[in-house]
C-alpha cells in the first residue's frame, strides 16, 4: 500500500523573507528603547548591511526615527541612536462597558497619547445606540490623534461578556445576546479602519502585562471588578483563552447554588456577592449610583463607618474563597484586581488574603506573600486594546507603511 509523501510547505520568497526582518529589526528597536543599526544586527543576527537597508526602509515609511545621539559600544565608528516614531502608526482602543465608554489612542512605544472617557448607563440603551456612541467618542479621539500627527491604522473593541468573532454571545449586565458590536461600530464610525474585539477583562490583563506591574511575572490571574466581574489567565506572556476564546468567566463561578438570582440565569455567583452593585447594596448606597457610588464608598470606608467597611470585607472573604480555587486549579504567580477592586485594597485585600492563606494547598500564599496586589494606574482595557493593534503593525510593518 503506497503511503500519501509528506506535504511539503511552500519555500518563503523574497518578499516574505524581507518583510520578516523587516519586523524583526522594528521590534528590536522598539524593546530596546533606543539602539543602534550595530546593536540590532548582533541582536537579530542580520548582517550590518543587510540592517542599514531594512532601517532605511523603517526611516522612509516613518517607522523609527534617527534621535540625533550617537552611541560607541560597539567597535567602529559611533552609531546614530534610533528610536520608534512617536508620530505616524498609532492604535486605537475603545472600551463600551455597562456604565462608561472609555478610548485610547496609543504611539508605537505604547505611550497612551489621546484619552476620553464618558460615563454613561448602557444598560437602558439598544446596542446599536450604545456602540454609535461609542463610535462618536472615537471620532473625537481620531481627530486629537491627527492634531498630534498619528494615524490609527485600526481599532480593537474591548467589550464585555463571551466574545467571539466581533460578536457579543452573551453580556448579561448589558443584556446582550448575539449583537454583531464589531459590524455595527465599523458601519457606525464610517472609517477605513479594521475593526477587531475581544473580552474586556483579556484586554485589561494585556495591559496589566505589557505596561503594569507584574513585573518580570508572566503567569497571573487578572480579576475586573466593575458591575460585572470578569477574569482574565496570563500564562507564560500569553493568554489563556480556552477553546471556544470563552475562559475567564470567574464573576459567574457559583458562590451559592440557593444565592441571589443572576443575570447569567444562574444563581449565587460571585458577581452578586463582589460586583459594583452588591458592595454599595450591602453598604446601604444606591446600587445604581455608579461611579458617585464608589466614591461615596470609599469615603466612608475611610471614615471607618461600619456598614461599609462590612460590606467590602464581605465581598474580599467572598472574593478570596473563589479566587483559592482558581489558584488551585491555574497556579498563577500572583492575583492582579483591577477595576473597583483597586481603590478598594486597603479593606478587600486582608479578608481576600485569609482565605487564599487558608485554602490554598501549596502553602505559596500564606502571610504576607505579595502575590494578592492591585493593579497599577497604567493598564486597562481600551490601553490594551490599542496596545493589540500596535503589536499588529510591529509584526508586519510592510502592510502598514
Amino acid at each position: 500500500m503506497r503511503s500519501n509523501p509528506p506535504r511539503l510547505e511552500p519555500k518563503a520568497d523574497k518578499d516574505t523573507v524581507r518583510r520578516h526582518n523587516l519586523s524583526l529589526v522594528l521590534r528590536a528597536v522598539h524593546d530596546g528603547g533606543e539602539a543602534t543599526r550595530a546593536g540590532v544586527a548582533a541582536r537579530v543576527g542580520l548582517t550590518r548591511a543587510a540592517v542599514s537597508s531594512l532601517v532605511e526602509q523603517l526611516l522612509d515609511s516613518g517607522f523609527v526615527t534617527e534621535s540625533g545621539k550617537t552611541f560607541s559600544g560597539q567597535a567602529g565608528r559611533p552609531g546614530t541612536v534610533l528610536k520608534v516614531a512617536r508620530t505616524g502608526v498609532a492604535g486605537l482602543g475603545v472600551e463600551v462597558n455597562i456604565d462608561y465608554v472609555s478610548v485610547c489612542v496609543t504611539d508605537l512605544s505604547g505611550d497612551d497619547r489621546v484619552r476620553l472617557t464618558e460615563h454613561t448607563d448602557n444598560r437602558a440603551a439598544p446596542p446599536a445606540e450604545v456602540l454609535a456612541h461609542a463610535a462618536a467618542l472615537a471620532s473625537r479621539a481620531l481627530g486629537s490623534a491627527a492634531e498630534l500627527d498619528l494615524r490609527p491604522v485600526g481599532v480593537r473593541l474591548a467589550l464585555p461578556g463571551l466574545v467571539s468573532g466581533g460578536t457579543v454571545r452573551q453580556a448579561p449586565n448589558l443584556g446582550w445576546n448575539g449583537v454583531a458590536a464589531g459590524d455595527l461600530f465599523a458601519r457606525a464610525l464610517a472609517r477605513p479602519l479594521p475593526v477587531g474585539s475581544d473580552n474586556e477583562a483579556n484586554l485589561a490583563a494585556l495591559a496589566e502585562l505589557w505596561f503594569g506591574g507584574v513585573g518580570r511575572e508572566r503567569t497571573f490571574l487578572y480579576l475586573s471588578g466593575e458591575i460585572g466581574v470578569g477574569g482574565a489567565l496570563v500564562l507564560g506572556g500569553e493568554l489563556l483563552r480556552g477553546a471556544h476564546g470563552f475562559a475567564g468567566e470567574i464573576g459567574h463561578v457559583v458562590v451559592d447554588p440557593a444565592g441571589p438570582a443572576c443575570r447569567c440565569g444562574s444563581r449565587g455567583c460571585l458577581e452578586q456577592y463582589a460586583g459594583q452593585r452588591a458592595v454599595l447594596r450591602a453598604a446601604g448606597i444606591d446600587e445604581n449610583a455608579g461611579l458617585p457610588g464608589m466614591a461615596e464608598l470609599e469615603s466612608r470606608a475611610r471614615a471607618d463607618d461600619t456598614r461599609a467597611v462590612e460590606a467590602i470585607r464581605r465581598a474580599g472573604s467572598t472574593l478570596g474563597l473563589v479566587l483559592s480555587g482558581a489558584v488551585n486549579l491555574l497556579d498563577p504567580d500572583a492575583v492582579v484586581l483591577g477595576g473597583i477592586y483597586r481603590t478598594l485594597m486597603p479593606w478587600l485585600a486582608p479578608p481576600a488574603a485569609r482565605e487564599l492563606d487558608r485554602r490554598v494547598v501549596s502553602g505559596l500564599w500564606s502571610g504576607d506573600s505579595g502575590r494578592l496586589r492591585a493593579s497599577s494606574l497604567t493598564g486597562d482595557a481600551s490601553r490594551g486594546a490599542a496596545a493589540l493593534v500596535v503589536r499588529d503593525a510591529l509584526a508586519d510593518p510592510a502592510a502598514y507603511a
